[in-house]
Parts: structure tokens; C-alpha cells; sequence
């Protein structure tokens, strides 16, 4: 297997690969996205989801871009499957309660579970189910997997193999380049009825050899799937307000992978003194999500110390100290850094807040204008969300 999906973890490969897929974002996506030929074979779906994770690429360009080939009407399919991503996103922004009991469910299945080699032998593809086994060892090889592929290999992990639905989202938010943790936790939680309470989501084989083109027929699969249950989910919250940032203050740049395209958010204006690039070593990425994401600070410390003319340099792990440090020397007493949402990046930030405070430092995150016009109407399901996506239509310029 190649991870032949993208070419480059830059922005630049992003957006090239943006203009060879933009021809075929009608018709051709519409009527082939659900067919996963294989890793080595092209496909219908776009591989652009791992530059729009760590927003090398932003949603609104990809909307700009396509719009100005194809009518709305034609590549509708296409454009709601990128406001997924958004919808995602703002419904566990708006409910970080799931997230909290996503990485307790996590704990909890860890140390609960018995059967250790039954989660390794999924993982490792070795249980002996046909596409199953593949899928696994396709997404420790290439940090990829078609989206048709990651459902089937969900419903299987929980419903046939009965294996603990939390260490199934952690072994794909390890391994897959294009995981952030909504849409990966939202999208396990909803094969396993949990999202949308009591609908699953059943892996079929006729389904599977269908649309793999025959490459896989499984036999064994479960054919029921009860949903699991928990308790009610919280209330939603108004998004956060955020502390407004002293844009005349000099400040030092914090980039995140939450975020690389800081050349879009924020005013080469010459108050930015210097830029920190934070690619977080503290989470356990497998090898091939850990290259793409320093290949992208490699490319982001390239960009913004051009665009913004200061020293740019990249930590291994968001560490207060080295930020501390790296405030001290560029003379500056705030730090501005893209809003990190509900995720790993968000609970670091959490703690790394108060402590710069306390040495006199302020952080000030940003949000996008695009997450705050989209992410407060992620108030229900899905299809009530996207009746916002003409707005998104006639506005993608948005800073």
C-alpha cells in the first residue's frame, strides 16, 4: 500500500490538489463517492480531507473554488459532505461535555476490557474477517481510509466483534491524518446509536462487496445491531465568548495544527515579533498522521515567517515553558493564537492559560468568521443544520 493521497503536507500541495479535483466536484463525486476502489486506485471523493483538518486549506476556499466551476445545484453533494466537517465541529463545541466523556469512556474501556488481544488483533488485522483486516492495515500504513470503509470497519468493530466503541474512535484518531475530535467522535458515536439515539449503522456484506467493486466479501458479520446507551447528553451552550486581543500590541504568533493558515486571520501589520509553531507531540499519533502534521509546521514556520517577517520556530509539544520563554525574548506580553475547538489542542490551551497569566502574559484565541455564522446553528441534527448552507453559498470570502 502507497500513501498516495496527497502529495505533500503543504499548503501548496493542498491547494494543487484542490484544482485537479474541482472539475470533477459535480456529477462525477455525486454518482462515485460512495465506491472505495482501493488505496492504490483513483477514486470519486476528493482527498482533501486531511489539508482541511489542519486548515492548510480553509472550507470557504474549497467552496469559492468549486462554485466558480459549478453551479450550487450540481455540487451540492460534494459541498455538504465539507459542511459536515463544520456541523461536527460546532455541535461539540456546543456540548464539550461528550468530549469529556468520550476520554473517560476511554479510561474506563482500557482498564475494564479483558480481552487485551482481541483489541490487538482488530488493530493489527487479524481477525480473520474479509476488507476488515485490510481496512485496519491500510490505515496504520497510509493514515487513510475512505469514508465508506471507516463506517463499515465502525459497525463491525462494535456490532460483530463486540469490541469497545471508544478504542475503536482512539485507534482511528491515532492513525487517520484527517481525524479532528468531532467528527471522529461524533461519527462512531453514531454508528453505534449513540448521535442519533437508537439509529445504528449495520455493515452489510452484499453492501460491502458492492462497493468495493467484489474486492471483499466478509462472511460472519453480525445482522442486528442494538444501539448502546448512555446517559441524556447535556444541554447545549452558547458558543464561548472570547477576550478580545490588542491588535496594536506586539504579540507572539501561536500556531497550532488545529489551524495553519494564519496568513488568512491575521494582519501582517508588523506587531507580530515572532511565531511559535506548537505541532503536539503529546498526542499518540501513529507514524503516518506524526510526519504529515511536522511536514505542515515545517511549511507553516515557511509561510508565516515570510508573510509576517519574523523568526518563526517550531516546538515538539505545547509546553508553557517554552512559551514563556519565546514571549520573554521577542519582548512581548501576548500571545494570539487561532481558536483551537473542543479537542486535545483546547484542553492544552486550558491549562497552559492560567499559567501564563500568572506570568503576566495574556493569551487571546480567534475564531474564524466562518466557525462563528455556522457553528451556533449546529443545534440539532444535521439535516436542519445544512438549511444554513446558502448562506455559505453566497458568502465564501469570509476572513
Amino acid at each position: 500500500m502507497t500513501a498516495h493521497f496527497h502529495s505533500a503536507a503543504t499548503r501548496a500541495a493542498g491547494l494543487n490538489r484542490l484544482t485537479q479535483f474541482v472539475p470533477d466536484a459535480g456529477a462525477g463525486y455525486a454518482t462515485g463517492r460512495n465506491t472505495d476502489h482501493g488505496p492504490d486506485q483513483p477514486g470519486a471523493v476528493s482527498r482533501l480531507s486531511s489539508y482541511l483538518r489542519y486548515r492548510l486549506i480553509t472550507e470557504q476556499e474549497v467552496f469559492t473554488h468549486v462554485l466558480a466551476q459549478h453551479p450550487a445545484g450540481s455540487a451540492q453533494k460534494f459541498l455538504q459532505e465539507v459542511f459536515w466537517r463544520t456541523y461536527w465541529k460546532g455541535w461539540l463545541e456546543m456540548r464539550p461535555a461528550v468530549w469529556s466523556r468520550y476520554l473517560a469512556e476511554c479510561d474506563l474501556q482500557r482498564s475494564e476490557f479483558a480481552d487485551h488481544s482481541a483489541i490487538k488483533a482488530a488493530e493489527e488485522g487479524r481477525t480473520g474477517i474479509d476488507g476488515f483486516d485490510h481496512w485496519a492495515r491500510e490505515l496504520v500504513e497510509t493514515g487513510y481510509l475512505h469514508n465508506h470503509a471507516r463506517m463499515w470497519f465502525a459497525s463491525i468493530w462494535i456490532f460483530t466483534l463486540r469490541l469497545p466503541w471508544a478504542l475503536g474512535a482512539d485507534f482511528f484518531l491515532r492513525h487517520l491524518i484527517d481525524a479532528d475530535a468531532a467528527s471522529n467522535t461524533l461519527s462512531w458515536r453514531w454508528v453505534a446509536g449513540l448521535q442519533t439515539v437508537g439509529k445504528t449503522y449495520l455493515a452489510a456484506a452484499d453492501n460491502i462487496a458492492r462497493y468495493t467493486n467484489g474486492r471483499f466479501a466478509p462472511v460472519g458479520l453480525a445482522k442486528s445491531a442494538v444501539a448502546l446507551t448512555e446517559p441524556p447528553v447535556e444541554a447545549v451552550r452558547a458558543l464561548p465568548d472570547l477576550a478580545p486581543f490588542v491588535a496594536e500590541q506586539p504579540s507572539l504568533l501561536l500556531a497550532t495544527h488545529e489551524d495553519m493558515h494564519l496568513e488568512s486571520l491575521f494582519p501582517a501589520n508588523g506587531v507580530i515579533r515572532a511565531i511559535r509553531i506548537a505541532a503536539d507531540g503529546d498526542l499518540q499519533w501513529g507514524e503516518s498522521a506524526r510526519r504529515f502534521v511536522q511536514t505542515a509546521a515545517e511549511d507553516t514556520a515557511t509561510r508565516t515567517s515570510a508573510y509576517f517577517k519574523c523568526p518563526a520556530d517550531i516546538s515538539s509539544k505545547l509546553d508553557v515553558h517554552v512559551l514563556i520563554s519565546a514571549a520573554e525574548a521577542a519582548g512581548v506580553r501576548q500571545i494570539i493564537t487561532p481558536y483551537a475547538p473542543i479537542g486535545p489542542v483546547a484542553d492544552a490551551l486550558a491549562r497552559v492559560h492560567p499559567m501564563l497569566a500568572e506570568n503576566g502574559i495574556a493569551l487571546r484565541q480567534v475564531r474564524r468568521s466562518w466557525d462563528n455564522q455556522f457553528w451556533p446553528h449546529a443545534l440539532k441534527g444535521y439535516f436542519a443544520f445544512k438549511q444554513c448552507m446558502p448562506a455559505a453559498l453566497q458568502d465564501c470570502n469570509l476572513p
